[in-house]
């Protein structure tokens, strides 16, 4: 454990660090959504079936193992923790590509998310631990550029892999590199004294899972904003998965040239939106603590128009340049919320508090999102042919409407479930004073 206070250089290689192997797990998490045509070329599986495995196969195990493990991650050290997710992802993404059926991927897939459980909560904790409370935002705004360029780069290496050589080839690929940063994590990340930042709240116990829960019943605002990012995260992850399959049967787009065409908007578009979100969080929620949430409603309502002349474009200059606009807006809330949760709860039970708000969007988000988009498609089918993943997409944008309106409702109690950590004080206006 690291007793002083790190430097700003060891904090930018610990940001960096993680900010890798952020990148892995989605490369890993998101490798399948370009590897989806030749995978149901090969296999003979249906969109529905793709969507189960892109989606719910990683979901059940990642969401249900995220809150004991991150109750683990509250008491012991992080960096073990890390480290054996680590290898277990990216062992079983090694093994999607021994797959010789959609039960076999099925479940490699669900070992994918057994490892990756033990991911990003504790990280979102270790970030808390090494940043404080006024760069939290763009730190873990910094820390989720893990997103885009994880995604882009399985869009892109998957593609080419698979156009090179194979489907099975990208996913060996993939999960050996992984294993390689195992150790140089390990070996190299400290783990830092808890709550360091936080006035009068250094190497305090872990809390209970009952007195976890108690204190989050008596915060609304952590419930209403895990039910919007929820939202946003079925069109955010089906997006993820299906745009590559969309890009191939509406343009007729060769495959290594879909994951060029998405991969450049996911690597522009989102590391973009991800700053900007923490960016203006850190900057107006340090006088008013709505911001971080009202950040994330306006984006999200500003995505629909882009999107419907994105996707209803028959033109792909058109459709490139206005999806990345709305790929930024999409992404700009994570900085803000993440930031948000961190500040809902004491010190003691921010991995915990992290985990269950990643049950919620990522069970909804990764489980309903990438199959629902799925199942609209097969259902209309029947009447748009090939270009049934043009209004599946279409329709859901209806998602990132719920999730504005969930988060305009959160901005009424975030200022009271505020936890007063740095020693500011709270206005009756609901401004903040450090």
């Amino acid at each position: 454990m690291q007793n002083n206070p790190p430097t700003a250089r060891y904090r930018a290689y610990v940001m960096f660090i993680l900010v890798l192997v952020y990148t892995f797990n989605f490369i890993d998490r998101q490798i399948v959504g370009i590897l989806a045509v030749p995978i149901k070329a090969d296999l003979g599986l249906t969109d529905t079936q793709l969507g189960l495995m892109g989606g719910l196969a990683f979901a059940l195990f990642y969401t249900g193992l995220g809150i004991p493990i991150a109750l683990l991650a509250d008491r012991k050290n992080r960096i073990w923790i890390m480290t054996v997710a680590l290898a277990l992802w990216s062992a079983m993404t090694a093994v999607c590509g021994l797959a010789q059926n959609f039960w076999q991927l099925f479940l490699a897939r669900l070992g994918v998310g057994v490892g990756e459980a033990g991911g990003v909560a504790p990280a979102y904790s270790l970030i808390s631990d090494y940043f404080p409370s006024k760069q939290r935002a763009r730190a873990l705004s910094v820390y989720s550029f893990g997103i885009p360029i994880g995604s882009a780069l399985g869009i892109l290496f998957g593609g080419i892999i698979a156009t090179k050589v194979d489907w099975r080839f990208a996913f060996f690929a993939v999960g050996l590199a992984g294993l390689v940063l195992v150790p140089i994590f390990k070996l190299t990340v400290a783990e830092p004294v808890r709550g360091q930042f936080d006035q009068n709240q250094t190497n305090i116990a872990a809390a209970p899972l009952s007195e976890i829960v108690r204190t989050l019943m008596g915060k609304p605002s952590f419930w209403i904003m895990s039910l919007g990012a929820a939202c946003s995260s079925m069109m955010g992850y089906g997006l993820f998965f299906w745009l590559p399959s969309f890009l191939v049967r509406s343009f007729g787009l060769e495959l290594l040239d879909a994951s060029l065409f998405y991969a450049a908007i996911l690597l522009v578009g989102g590391i973009a939106g991800t700053w900007l979100g923490g960016s203006l969080a850190d900057r107006f929620g340090a006088r008013r603590r709505t911001a971080y949430v009202l950040v994330p409603a306006i984006a999200f309502l500003a995505t629909v128009p882009f999107y419907i002349v994105a996707v209803l474009s028959p033109n792909l200059t058109t459709t490139f340049f206005a999806m990345l606009i709305p790929t930024a807006l999409g992404l700009a809330w994570l900085g803000p919320v993440l930031s948000a949760i961190q500040h809902v709860v004491p010190p003691n039970m921010r991995a915990t508090a992290s985990a269950i708000f990643l049950f919620i969007n990522n069970l909804i988000g990764i489980g309903a999102g990438t199959v629902a988009l799925g199942i609209l498609s097969d259902n209309l089918q029947a009447r748009f042919g090939d270009e049934s993943l043009r209004y599946a997409i279409l329709a859901g944008t209806g998602f990132y409407i719920a999730a504005t309106i969930l988060f305009l409702i959160s901005a009424r109690y975030l200022n009271q479930d505020w936890e007063n950590q740095d020693g500011g004080t709270r206005s009756p206006a609901g401004h903040d004073h450090e």
